[in-house]
């Protein structure tokens, strides 16, 4: 790497940094669908009809089955194009998926599927005596699950929430191969223009490990909040 070309960097300052800002965008959005869609998951992983826990682990499995490249080269070009080729026949207006659209909804579906799993196995970690306390205080479903299930599950997926979460936030620079002008392409641009791939890309790499670095920060937080009242015992 030529250091004396280094304030090159500047140059492409607001360009990173508005792609930085559309990464995070992109990894946010895409963690808050995907825990809804986890949360949809695991309560019909733990249905008692076998039909709706086949549905969800047929689900689970085919979407962690499959790398992110592939389905979103899927979604955007393969099924893109055969939709179109249904509204062509119909007479309809052509169907276009943005960039933006197609990687949130490709990494929502993927990592749900993640979420699934590990909002499962938290609620099945939580003892079956808190949910018949609050039926026995007279609590209905919403209300057990608001007061007991939730939070109680919080505290157990919390280190499995954090893991999916910084898998995403690094998965989303797949987005950039179907033409999103995230972190990732701008940098690639911009180092194949400058000459200087390696100066562009350590770039990117710092603000994911910023966003690393700021998540492990908000999650120990998070963790401390759904950790209060707990009484640790430690042997000496």
């Amino acid at each position: 790497m030529d250091t004396s070309n280094i304030g090159v960097i500047f140059d492409y300052l607001p360009r990173l940094l508005q792609g930085a800002l559309l990464t995070l965008a992109v990894a946010v959005t895409s963690f808050i669908f995907s825990f809804i869609i986890g949360m949809i998951g695991a309560q019909m992983r733990l249905s008692r009809f076998a039909f709706i826990r086949w549905i969800a682990s047929a689900y689970s499995s085919i979407l962690r089955g499959v790398p992110e490249l592939v389905w979103m080269l899927l979604l955007f070009f393969g099924i893109q194009m055969w939709l179109n080729q249904w509204t062509d026949y119909l007479g309809w207006g052509l169907l276009e998926i943005d960039p933006f659209t197609a990687g949130v909804l490709v990494l929502s579906l993927i990592y749900g599927a993640y979420f699934t799993e590990t909002i499962r196995g938290a609620i099945m970690a939580i003892p079956v005596g808190q949910m018949e306390a609050g039926m026995a205080y007279g609590m209905n479903a919403w209300q057990i699950f608001r007061r007991i299930t939730f939070p109680l599950m919080m505290r157990f997926a919390l280190p499995g929430i954090r893991n999916n979460w910084l898998a995403l936030s690094k998965a989303t620079a797949v987005v950039s191969i179907i033409g999103l002008d995230d972190m990732v392409r701008i940098a690639n641009q911009a180092g194949a223009a400058e000459h200087q791939s390696l100066l562009f890309n350590l770039c990117a790499a710092a603000v994911f490990l910023l966003i690393t670095i700021a998540s492990l920060y908000l999650f120990k937080y998070w963790d401390g909040t759904y950790r209060k009242g707990i009484v640790e015992v430690r042997y000496e």
